[in-house]
């Protein structure tokens, strides 16, 4: 990995202001936080549809117009094999998008399969750990499936 290089930028009081408190937010510097603004915007504009949030497990990247990180469309993506039809179908969600999430994929693979795993690896217990007001509930019974 190449030595990162140093870029001085000139910001408004505000908008120095609004980057510290940033940084504050995420547990990161400044200096930090200014990078990964300008890594999400590049990756904004070099991708269609996708768009980065904060979420419980930090910044992700999301799809436009959704409450779905990319991890999420590319897991149930995996399970038809990637075929974008069919994932769209199943998500309620535009071909384009599908087909955005598996191109931002493809050039981040580290990123999603880490959050796909993570995913994997939560079960009741340690959701229970972050969410102590989580209920089990018994799996439905009877041939229609109501109690």
């Amino acid at each position: 990995m190449a030595k990162p290089k140093v870029l001085s930028s000139r910001l408004e009081i505000s908008q120095q202001r609004r980057l510290e408190r940033m940084a504050r937010r995420l547990g990161r510097t400044p200096s930090e936080t200014g990078a990964l603004l300008i890594e999400e915007g590049l990756r904004r504009a070099e991708f269609a549809f996708i768009d980065f949030r904060d979420s419980p497990s930090g910044r992700q990247a999301y799809i436009q117009g959704s409450t779905l990180a990319v991890w999420e469309v590319i897991w149930i993506a995996r399970g038809y094999h990637d075929q974008v039809e069919e994932t769209a179908a199943h998500l309620e969600m535009s071909p384009l998008k599908v087909r955005a999430a598996l191109n931002y994929a493809a050039a981040f693979p580290e990123e999603i399969d880490h959050a796909i795993q993570e995913h994997e690896a939560c079960d009741f217990q340690s959701l229970a750990q972050m969410a102590p007001q989580a209920e089990m509930f018994p799996p439905l019974t009877g041939p229609d499936k109501k109690k």
